[in-house]
């Protein structure tokens, strides 16, 4: 049988230059392995970023300098799963410290494929960080061989052969669990048990703690969480690699506890992927988060001097929903007003028609400048959405129960008036004409009156005009605010504010224009005029405000 194998591998390497191998336990010893580019020797007491292409063994070799010395090699996949083997050979030709390993290809491989048996130490398969320790024997040179078997891939590595704990990986306390202290509306607080390499450290703070949030899923490690951020924020290369740890050289600008790092794919904080690095306190609060959103939380403890870090377990939390809005009952024909805030929840209305076709008319106004939105829902079903920018209507039927719901286009909020009601045919906002401008002429103004004309309807309707005294000092400020809310009827004015009233129709819509001649004023003088039309049902509807200033001398 081994004859057997032993002409397999010998014909395939003798028809192909090159093997791509996929091994896995009991298969073929790393000695017989072909690869594909050069195997250095892995340096001690630093983190090494290796890259992996798929099926492409990498070996990496390093040796000890006497026998019985201690020696620790993690491994730590930043992707994918991984397959790496860790194998000894004791060289009977020369001894271990005549080899002088170098970084060229010939040396260590020109060792390591003499006839002496190689032994398997330790084989793993999987994406999770994993450490294996022993003590060396003389004249044995140690190979890591890593190997990709799904995609391209970065691994990291960490070499030492140090007695002593300090320099080693961080250790986890004996419950790595990161628990849910708290869970708020757009805050989440988290605690974890002590690293003991936090702990045994006195005034040098090597050791400290970072936590990272996304929406997307925990990480095994701080390299799986660099790589998986460059892949979704197509960020540079270094646009995450420096907010968990700062070499010797740059201590005085690391961040501090409290510091944060948000990388972002679409400027919206919902894509958001938040760093921080809190010190040596095992508790934080993440604030700023999105309501009833799925989070994911990972902390890290990190050596600082030679990069190194041990990964807790992560744990999810879903912050809380918003408050629901009050739901309003609308009474059949009454007009209501309601003022939006931007950053409030959108308000909700509901009516019920009491008519047996159940018929709604909805009629909305907005005071302020500015848009609403309007979603009329049934059952949770959209039955009619609209922007109102003025004066709106929808008119539904056949539901037995109708909500709205408002919610201002803006951050500056928004205010209007609704009516629902059953008698669609009898709207309580009158008809509109083309254009709701009042203009003056300056031929008719006079010392002390002004003749204004403004368009009328096809129904018949009552005008009201009114006018104001301005102020010259207030005059800038009232030709910048006079439609500030269009809202405002008649019942706000001062009666003595009151000009005339007068009722106009015509069915010919080129010739519905009306005009009213305001005398009694003073010459030289600013006056606000306003204009309302007043429907069938005793709704008002305010002109667009007109400032006219009267002639000085005549």
């Amino acid at each position: 049988m081994a004859l057997y194998l032993s002409c397999c591998l010998l014909l395939s390497l003798l028809c192909s230059p090159v093997c791509r191998c996929h091994w896995t336990l009991g298969q073929l010893h790393s000695e017989n392995e072909v690869l594909l580019y050069p195997s250095p020797v892995l340096p001690e007491g630093r983190i090494t970023s290796v890259q992996l292409k798929q099926n492409s063994p990498n070996r990496w070799y390093f040796a000890a300098e006497e026998a019985h010395s201690p020696y620790s090699i993690t491994v730590t996949p930043c992707d994918v799963p991984i397959e790496w083997r860790l194998s000894a050979k004791t060289l009977l030709a020369k001894p271990i410290s005549t080899l002088h390993l170098e970084s060229k290809k010939s040396k260590p491989e020109q060792y390591w494929r003499t006839s002496e048996a190689v032994m398997d130490l330790f084989i793993y398969r999987g994406n999770s960080a994993e450490m294996f320790t022993g003590r060396s024997s003389s004249k044995t040179l140690y190979a890591i061989m890593l190997l990709s078997t799904e995609r391209d891939t970065q691994v990291t590595m960490y070499l030492t052969t140090r007695d002593r704990p300090r320099g080693l990986i961080p250790e986890l306390p004996l419950d790595p669990r990161v628990d849910t202290v708290g869970v708020g509306m757009t805050s989440v607080t988290l605690s974890w048990k002590p690293s003991p390499s936090v702990l045994q450290q006195h005034q040098q703070q090597d050791f400290h703690y970072c936590l990272l949030v996304n929406r997307w899923h925990n990480y095994k490690s701080l390299c799986a969480a660099e790589t998986a951020m460059k892949k979704k924020e197509e960020e540079k290369p270094s646009s995450m690699g420096s907010w968990w740890w700062h070499g010797s050289s740059e201590i005085s600008t690391s961040l501090h506890p409290g510091q944060h790092t948000a990388l972002k794919s679409s400027g919206d904080k919902s894509s958001a992927v938040t760093g921080v690095c809190t010190g040596t306190e095992n508790i934080y609060t993440f604030s700023d988060l999105l309501p009833e959103t799925q989070y994911y939380f990972d902390a890290f403890v990190v050596n600082r001097l030679n990069q190194t870090s041990s990964t807790y377990t992560g744990t999810i939390a879903h912050t809380l929903p918003e408050p629901q809005p009050e739901v309003v009952q609308l009474i059949d024909g009454e007009i209501i007003r309601v003022d939006l805030e931007g950053r409030r929840p959108q308000q909700q209305y509901s009516f019920r028609p009491k008519s047996w076709q159940r018929s709604a008319l909805f009629t909305f106004q907005t005071c302020t400048r500015g848009q609403v939105r309007v979603k009329i829902t049934s059952k949770g079903r959209t039955l009619a959405s609209q922007v109102v920018d003025g004066l709106g209507r929808i008119l539904l039927e056949g539901k037995p129960k109708y909500v709205l719901q408002l919610e201002p286009a803006s951050k500056s909020g928004a205010s209007l008036k609704i009516q629902a009601s059953t008698a669609y045919h009898k709207p309580a906002f009158p008809l509109l004409p083309e254009s709701l401008n009042v203009k003056s002429f300056s031929k008719l103004r006079t010392c002390n009156s002004v003749t204004l004309a403004w368009l009328g309807t096809q129904e018949r309707s009552k005008y009201c005009v009114y006018r104001k005294r301005i102020a010259e000092t207030q005059l800038q400020l009232v030709k910048k605010k006079k439609d500030d809310d269009r809202c405002s009827g008649p019942e706000s004015r001062r009666k003595a504010e009151k000009v005339l009233c007068k009722y106009f129709q015509e069915l010919n819509p080129l010739r519905a224009v009306t005009t009213a001649t305001v005398a009694g004023l003073e010459p030289g003088t600013s006056y606000l005029f306003d204009v309302y039309l007043i429907g069938q049902w005793g709704f008002p509807i305010k002109y667009r405000s007109k400032v006219v200033r009267t002639k000085k001398a005549c």
